[in-house]
């Protein structure tokens, strides 16, 4: 069970999370393709544009760059992700840059064991490791944490790129169904996932939602 440290074994986490595959890398494994030590460009666009306000939370943020451009912004932001190493690594790189950003080891299954409200979510690559069977979890999740009027931010692997490996691909419909109680998406469109390996980006679903 998740206590109020927010710490889960691997074991405990839904099937579809892949927690265990995350840790290896952040604990010293090579070869990981979703870290291109800096933030997302659809995500600074945002930030550039006022969209991301209020107080953030990044959802799966794994060694912080995400998280740490949204401090930059001015904005009080935390950043929760299952894998120690990855949140050590956050942790020590806004140590570096001088960040007041807060980086804590918690299932982003259980936040509202976080007792807080967030009024902005965003999530680069966190919905799209669980199955269908755990993706409404997600969005129960996330609900409890934004208050009617926040937003969430969502970016995931599309259905629309070839072949099977890496994470699961997402619908259109995946999405929609996944936030249809308590959510209005306000736009789902298709997107560029930056990657660190060749041609440097995947194709994916940018989708921006207001809590209902």
């Amino acid at each position: 069970m998740t206590g109020m440290s927010g710490r889960r074994s691997t074991g405990d986490l839904p099937s579809g999370s892949g927690v265990e595959i995350f840790e290896a890398h952040y604990a010293g494994e090579p070869g990981a393709g979703w870290e291109i030590d800096r933030p997302q460009s659809a995500l600074v666009r945002l930030a550039r544009e006022g969209a991301l306000r209020g107080r953030v939370l990044d959802v799966g943020c794994g060694s912080g760059d995400n998280a740490l451009m949204i401090a930059e912004h001015g904005l009080e932001t935390t950043g929760v992700d299952a894998a120690p190493s990855g949140v050590e690594l956050a942790r020590r790189k806004a140590r570096e840059r001088g960040l007041d950003v807060r980086f804590l080891v918690w299932d982003g299954l259980a936040l509202s064991g976080l007792g807080e409200r967030f009024d902005t979510v965003v999530d680069v690559g966190f919905f799209h490791c669980f199955t269908p069977a755990d993706r409404p979890a997600v969005a129960a999740s996330v609900g409890a944490v934004v208050p009617p009027g926040g937003r969430y931010f969502l970016m995931c692997w599309s259905d629309r790129e070839p072949g099977a490996w890496g994470p699961h691909r997402i619908s259109e419909r995946d999405i929609t169904s996944a936030f249809a109680d308590g959510w209005r998406v306000d736009s789902l469109e298709p997107a560029d996932l930056e990657v660190a390996f060749s041609p440097g980006a995947v194709r994916a679903w940018q989708a921006a939602m207001t809590r209902l």
